[in-house]
């Protein structure tokens, strides 16, 4: 069983057919027993993303509403959900200054880096951080964590 932390590029994969759908697709594989992490705010940008390629009529307002409700229950039921804490939003900035980031892209790094963390004190296997941004991954190799860009899939 893996840890993956999906950013938003890689969770609306989930959504929208694109380049690395269909291995976003096998993550979600009830029988791969993998574990799933992403933070609060990846569902707003998740809904935002959405919604915009509706307006920009790439996708339909019916599928649109019905992806939007399935995106709702799955992050209820498929995702562990990390909170934005104090210490999360101190990690970020400090991510921020160090890397060229945009500020989502930096608390969301920061939460895969404090879930690694966690798992690695605990002498767990380190978890797997997902994302389409090349900019994110190479901050995140930098921060020592394992990477997978659904785009080379």
């Amino acid at each position: 069983m893996t840890q993956y932390f999906l950013d938003t590029s890689a969770l609306v994969k989930r959504y929208i057919a694109e380049t690395g759908t269909a291995w976003v697709q096998t993550l979600h594989t009830p029988s791969a027993g993998h574990t799933r992490w992403l933070v609060s705010i990846a569902a707003v940008e998740c809904i935002a993303a959405l919604s915009r390629r509706a307006r920009m009529g790439h996708i339909s307002q019916s599928i649109t509403h019905t992806l939007k409700t399935c995106f709702r229950a799955d992050v209820a039921a498929d995702y562990r959900v990390l909170d934005v804490t104090g210490e999360l939003i101190e990690r970020a900035m400090d991510l921020a200054e160090l890397s060229n980031l945009r500020g989502y892209n930096a608390v969301q790094l920061a939460a895969a880096d404090l879930i690694n963390a966690q798992f690695v004190a605990l002498q767990y296997p380190p978890i797997t951080f997902v994302s389409a941004d090349a900019n994110l991954n190479t901050a995140a190799q930098a921060l020592g964590l394992l990477i997978e860009n659904p785009n080379l899939h």
